[in-house]
């Protein structure tokens, strides 16, 4: 092939990058039958054009990314470029064609490319992008969170569940004129300064969890307990405390159920001593049910971090709670937030359209859920048939699958886990047209799309990757 400007290449070719690779190497993405499973082809197609474009991206963006994890560095090799998406399905520039299970890291809760969502982000486009005024789709949006999340009574839109967690601690130590808050290791809250102190997500993955450029005197006010761990939580002066925060479903260290005992001395400890608790259902939210995390364990906080789902796709934000909490914010209030895109017309109106529609069918979780738990299921059979030492956990739409023989319950034993065999697992399974999170310590996700074949597909790629490791 003639080495084209790439700019050339993205320009005309990414739009018939299908008929360029059937007409000058005869290949497509099919479906062959094995074993009595229905299994994606291996993909063999050349990544011409994503190393090509990777060639560039290392020259022009930190690392070639723009988030650490998508770098591939958690399990090594060089990273696809997507093209397209649609229901449970990429397509990258080379025309490889993958069943996902990243969902755009959690908010495709209905799979990509939902024509609802598509048609609702037309329409509110030919009104315009931006206005820096209220818009009536903020209220809606509103609406439908408050009516699912009862202990959400006021909420702010913002742009990143960062920006959110990063404007809830803020508004916690308003609140209470106190400075110290608690995190628990391994739960990434956003890269905000006092919130990168024992992090999860890509600090996991990279073994960096504690950021440079973080001063000193951010750390101290930042007390790190361990997660799961009933005693920690006496050994703190709840009384000097702003707020806990936590991830009810904790998702950054790979899958972590929490104990339902420990959310709830967590809960008792900080009513105690007058701290708020900060609920981050950055990825829970609408997720592992209707009202989240706080739902299905019945514990709820004073303050809630959103994201993901209510943005269907789009970047956006929010944290809400407590009416009396909420207007302490500006322009009622002392504590000063604001954003030039909050409250962005696209991203309300994909949000509007996402929950509406997971919301009008009451069996959507129970879907996703059972899909879920029959993958979860199977794939540790395999894993056991295999001879391949494995923990998987789940939470409603949630996984992972754990490369170790001791039981993951906190930061400490998810570190333990064989990563280099996650990492050849991983490619095991791209290869076979199946794309998990590109490192041991991020987690999958189901969507709406993602159906029994899709199921049968990627069960019978496990079964050959599980082989090779």
């Amino acid at each position: 092939m003639p080495d084209e400007p790439l700019a050339n290449v993205w320009d005309t070719k990414v739009q018939d990058i299908h008929q360029w690779l059937a007409r000058t190497h005869g290949l497509t993405a099919g479906l062959v039958s094995r074993r009595g499973f229905a299994t994606v082809a291996r993909m063999n197609q050349p990544h011409i054009y994503s190393e090509k474009l990777w060639h560039e991206a290392i020259q022009l963006l930190p690392g070639g990314v723009n988030s650490p994890v998508r770098a591939f560095r958690g399990v090594g090799g060089t990273p696809f470029f997507t093209q397209r998406a649609r229901g449970a399905r990429l397509w990258d520039v080379d025309g490889n064609e993958y069943i996902d299970y990243v969902l755009s890291w959690g908010p495709m809760i209905l799979g990509h490319a939902h024509p609802r969502v598509i048609q609702a982000v037309v329409d509110a486009a030919r009104d315009g992008t931006s206005f820096g005024t209220p818009n009536p789709r903020e209220i809606r949006l509103a609406r439908l969170v408050t009516e699912a999340m009862p202990a959400i009574e006021k909420i702010r839109f913002v742009n990143s569940g960062t920006e959110a967690t990063m404007s809830a601690i803020r508004l916690a130590r308003g609140f209470t004129k106190r400075d110290k808050i608690v995190k628990f290791e391994g739960c990434y809250h956003g890269h905000a300064d006092s919130l990168l102190v024992k992090a999860g997500s890509g600090g996991a993955t990279f073994d960096v969890p504690d950021s440079a450029g973080v001063p000193a005197d951010f750390a101290r006010n930042t007390v790190t307990l361990p997660l799961n761990d009933l005693a920690a939580l006496d050994s703190v002066n709840w009384r000097e405390i702003a707020s806990a925060i936590i991830e009810p479903v904790p998702a950054n260290m790979g899958l972590i159920p929490l104990r339902l005992e420990f959310l709830q001395k967590l809960r008792q400890v900080t009513q105690a001593g007058g701290a708020l608790l900060i609920m981050d259902e950055v990825m829970s939210g609408f997720r592992v049910a209707k009202g989240g995390a706080q739902e299905m364990y019945g514990v709820t906080g004073d303050l809630t971090t959103l994201g993901k789902i209510i943005g269907g796709g789009l970047p956006v934000g929010a944290f809400g709670g407590r009416a009396d909490i909420m207007d302490h914010l500006a322009p009622t209030g002392s504590v000063y937030q604001a954003g030039t895109l909050s409250g962005n017309p696209l991203a309300m109106a994909a949000g509007i359209a996402t929950l509406e529609e997971l919301f009008a069918h009451e069996e959507n979780f129970t879907k996703l859920e059972q899909r879920t738990a029959e993958l979860c299921r199977e794939t540790k059979k395999l894993a056991t048939a295999a001879g391949i030492p494995v923990w998987q956990a789940r939470v409603g739409s949630k996984f992972c699958l754990f490369f170790t023989e001791q039981p993951v319950t906190d930061y400490a034993s998810a570190k333990r886990c064989n990563t280099q065999r996650y990492g050849k697992y991983f490619h095991g399974m791209l290869e076979r047209g199946v794309y998990l999170a590109p490192s041991q310590f991020e987690v999958g996700f189901l969507s709406l799309a993602h159906t029994t074949s899709d199921i049968e597909q990627t069960l019978a790629a496990t079964a050959e990757a599980l082989r090779t490791l």
